[in-house]
């Protein structure tokens, strides 16, 4: 599967917020309520680090989850289909791993059974306890996790 920009969140997307719940990019579009976004098949939710995500000098956390709704602002009333792990934010140092530029805190499977999948779907951002003063993460869906590989954007190189 080739990905393009109907199965791409968010492309180097800064999380630097305040504690806040943020939409992480875009929004997908899935056309109608109760559409299996996989069609049938396995399709995974990836959300990498490209840029260390991190605070200004007081710990907190941020926690990902994957959610539908009825509308394109997630505002309505969310299905909530994934919800990751809190991870600590903080310096290099301190951070949970995952938050390393490389890292890669979400690499999970869509639900096929639970909640039906609202019409929109969506990644959030759950920034708790302090500001996020640096950090990009990209979110995509793909068919198959386990040959995904980031590659270096060559564009302008």
């Amino acid at each position: 599967m080739i990905l393009d920009e109907r199965t791409e969140f968010a492309d180097a997307f800064s999380v630097a917020v305040a504690a806040s719940t943020i939409i992480v990019g875009d929004v997908l579009d899935l056309g109608a309520a109760g559409q299996d976004p996989g069609n049938g098949e396995p399709l995974y939710l990836v959300i990498s680090v490209d840029t260390e995500v991190i605070t200004g000098g007081v710990a907190g956390t941020i926690q990902f989850k994957l959610v539908s709704d009825s509308t394109a602002d997630l505002a309505t009333s969310e299905t909530i289909h994934f919800l990751s792990k809190a991870f600590v934010t903080d310096d290099a140092g301190a951070n949970d791993a995952e938050l390393n530029a490389g890292g890669v805190p979400v690499a999970v499977a869509l639900p096929l059974e639970g909640p039906v999948y609202e019409r929109f779907l969506g990644v959030k951002a759950i920034v708790a306890t302090t500001t996020i003063t640096a950090g990009n993460v990209s979110a995509f869906l793909t068919r198959d996790v386990s040959k995904w590989k980031a590659y270096a954007n060559l564009i302008g190189a």
